[in-house]
């Protein structure tokens, strides 16, 4: 049973997905443990609700490394073989990614390397595309490097944008792909799957 750790800042729906898709058995796995820097964050309530390991680590106040030595010390006892980034909006330091290199997934809310980076989250990547005028949107699974949204993509999944969008209706119909692309790629990895060296990203359509 694969054992999951999820980080997350804000309300969860990610997580949600990760923690259904583990109770029907699409995913041969468990979510062990929820990180969030939020206190109010809905991701740890809906950790609760589940039984499931709720820490809040709040990081005003403290540098970046003497935030993750905290976050470090849950994870270590844990034990997880995957730490999910589910809307977590904190950048993590090299020593962090390092420690647990090639165990650490994010989900982007566009098709990267299109419309990532710093700064590149929620609303304001919906905003860009319907700015630029595509056609399509999407979401992304990737490894998580140094370089923000710059880890090697592990699979994608389209999403039309339609006619008379607005950043808030293209943000929900994102969010649709995200929970059906984020427990499939996580039970990748549960069934030995998914590996590190040549990998091409798997591109899927909207189901």
């Amino acid at each position: 049973m694969l054992r999951i750790a999820v980080l997350a800042s804000g309300g969860g729906t990610d997580l949600q997905s990760i923690l259904d898709a583990c109770e029907s058995g699409q995913i041969d796995g468990r979510v062990v443990l929820v990180i969030s820097n939020v206190a109010g964050a809905g991701a740890l309530k809906r950790a609760k609700d589940y039984d499931v390991r709720a820490a809040f680590i709040d990081h005003r106040g403290k540098s970046r490394g003497a935030h993750e030595r905290e976050m470090v010390m849950e994870l270590d006892a844990a034990k997880p073989d995957l730490i999910v980034l589910a809307g977590y909006l904190r950048m993590l330091t090299y020593d962090f990614i390092n420690k647990y290199k090639n165990k650490i997934i994010n989900i982007h809310p566009a098709l990267l390397p299109k419309y990532g980076g710093k700064g590149m989250h929620g609303l304001r990547v919906h905003r860009a595309v319907l700015e630029f005028g595509d056609s399509e949107s999407g979401c992304s699974v990737h490894f998580v490097t140094e370089e923000v949204d710059g880890g090697p993509v592990i699979a994608r999944m389209k999403a039309p944008v339609k006619p008379g969008d607005t950043p808030e209706t293209l943000q929900a119909r994102v969010l649709m792909a995200e929970h059906l692309l984020l427990p499939m790629v996580i039970q990748w990895f549960a069934q030995g799957k998914v590996y590190t060296e040549n990998w091409k990203p798997v591109d899927l359509p909207m189901a």
